[in-house]
């Protein structure tokens, strides 16, 4: 037999497309030539699957031999192919059963010796591996990330002969059995050591149960990063499917996955003096950013305001889809994007702008210099706005009556987007126009004191449709079917930055 065929999967964004892999052995001198739009990694490929073959005691075909990967215009990259590459010479050469190979998927970087060693990415191969209805073979160090796609039927192996021993019927591979764990309860803060701030901790409920963007504003150590750091144990456990979303993410991530996090929303803190494509992901081969790797989680900025105003304004078109796409000259990478976010800043340079000390001594024009640095349209698309003003002295004392726990917060929060996901199958934040303007009715009266918001406080039509979705979310958060006077006076209290003036509202 001069002609094989073996079945792989590529890595592009969060998605696996097939690859064939057609090895063809022709008369002529001894040699190996891979074709298909091929990178260094691919092709130095040549170099360990000879080697890997000669250590697994077989012979390497003494012909000419022609590897293509299919189909050609799709970039490969990475060891994933050096598995069906020898496999498929192996085949060709009359030692692997053609007919077999051809029921499997194939993933894997060969080492010299013929072990197989992971590689990234093997969940979304896995995933449309089980589509296709095809068994996958995985190194074993893949093999607990490859169970997580429940539908595929997945083996581990250890070295390229146990392979070979099992596509000929030889020696059965161990399946790939799933190894996950939930420890939600163990591995945030609990928001009763947050001590006073009863009008941020009720900010925070709101945005936990609507999904709501949050901005913080106050002096320093007033608790606005510890208020944040208690969010995400608020938030309901994941799906199932969110769960394998953010794991496909972190596949493809080359971070690698902690099963031990399994259906726990990430919290992503990145520094402020990071770069737009540390955000939003990128590279001469796309990977994911901060935001995607924030994906069904929470992403906080601290020291808002100092972060670079361009790395900023990436964020808004992800704040809106949910996606990002990253376009570079030989290809373009979509990945999912949709995270809550949650910022702080200072009220001024000096931080200290509002406080009863009176200690801050920032010029007007020095203040709206700072509070510019944040644009209008990014600012739209926070939802809640929120002062946080500094701890009186009597609120810090070890006998302060402490507040509620995460557990009883988040028992409302559950509840809540419980309500949501009947009445429209999403959380309130991520309600379109239309579904706003049919869940999010008002009143006569309420209608009027939303004009009269929208004209003091110069509020965008984008604006108006948060605050009514905030106003259903403390709508849900009451049990209330229907939006009343007080929810929507809450919800406008939230917007504490003027649009025309750039300052807190009295």
């Amino acid at each position: 037999m001069t002609l094989a065929l073996a079945h792989s999967r590529a890595r592009t964004g969060v998605h696996a497309p097939a690859v064939r892999v057609e090895v063809y052995l022709s008369p002529g001198l001894p040699a190996m030539q891979i074709v298909g739009l091929p990178e260094a990694a691919v092709r130095e490929s040549r170099d360990r699957v000879r080697a890997a073959i000669q250590c697994a005691q077989y012979e390497m075909p003494n012909r000419r031999i022609i590897v293509n990967l299919a189909p050609a215009d799709l970039p490969k990259d990475g060891g994933r192919f050096d598995l069906p590459i020898a496999l498929g010479i192996l085949a060709a050469n009359g030692d692997v059963s053609v007919e077999a190979l051809g029921h499997y998927e194939l993933l894997g970087e060969l080492a010299l010796t013929g072990e197989l060693r992971p590689v990234d990415g093997v969940l979304p191969a896995a995933l449309a591996a089980a589509r296709e209805g095809r068994t996958l073979i995985v190194p074993q160090g893949n093999g607990e990330e490859a169970a997580l796609a429940s539908d595929v039927e997945a083996y581990t192996a250890r070295t390229l002969l146990e392979v070979i021993a099992h596509i000929n019927g030889v020696k059965s591979l161990p399946l790939a059995l799933p190894q996950v764990q939930n420890t939600i309860q163990l591995v945030y803060p609990d928001l009763a050591d947050v001590r006073g701030q009863s009008q941020a901790r009720r900010a925070l409920e709101i945005a936990a149960a609507g999904s709501h963007h949050l901005l913080l504003i106050g002096p320093p150590g007033c608790g606005k990063t510890l208020l944040a750091s208690r969010l995400p144990g608020l938030l309901p456990e994941a799906s199932e499917e969110e769960a394998l979303e953010s794991a496909a993410i972190a596949s493809v991530s080359g971070r690698g996955l902690d099963l031990s996090r399994w259906k726990i929303r990430n919290f992503r803190s990145p520094h402020h003096t990071a770069s737009a494509v540390a955000l939003v992901g990128g590279g001469a081969e796309p990977r994911p950013g901060e935001i995607s790797l924030a994906h069904n989680g929470v992403l906080f900025l601290d020291e808002l305001a100092e972060w670079d105003r361009r790395a900023l304004e990436v964020l808004r078109e992800p704040m809106e889809s949910g996606v990002v796409t990253i376009s570079r000259a030989a290809r373009s990478e979509e990945f999912p994007a949709r995270f809550q976010l949650v910022a702080a800043m200072n009220p001024c340079p000096c931080g200290w702008f509002g406080d009863p000390s009176g200690r801050c001594r920032c010029s007007p024009d020095a203040i709206l210099r700072y509070r510019a640095r944040l644009s209008g349209p990014l600012l739209d698309r926070i939802d809640l706005q929120l002062s946080v003003p500094r701890l009186a002295p009597h609120e810090m004392r070890g006998d302060a009556p402490r507040g509620e726990a995460t557990i009883h917060v988040r028992e409302r929060v559950v509840a809540a987007r419980a309500r949501q996901l009947v009445r429209a199958g999403k959380t309130n934040a991520r309600l379109t126009q239309s579904e706003t303007e049919t869940h999010c009715q008002l009143s006569r009266s309420d209608q009027n004191l939303m004009e009269r918001a929208m004209d003091s406080l110069q509020l965008s039509a984008r604006a108006i449709h948060r605050i009514l979705r905030v106003a259903r979310t403390i709508a849900d958060l009451a049990g209330s079917e229907a939006i009343v006077t007080a929810h929507l006076a809450e919800a406008i209290g939230y917007r504490q930055l003027d649009r025309g003036q750039g300052r807190a509202v009295a």
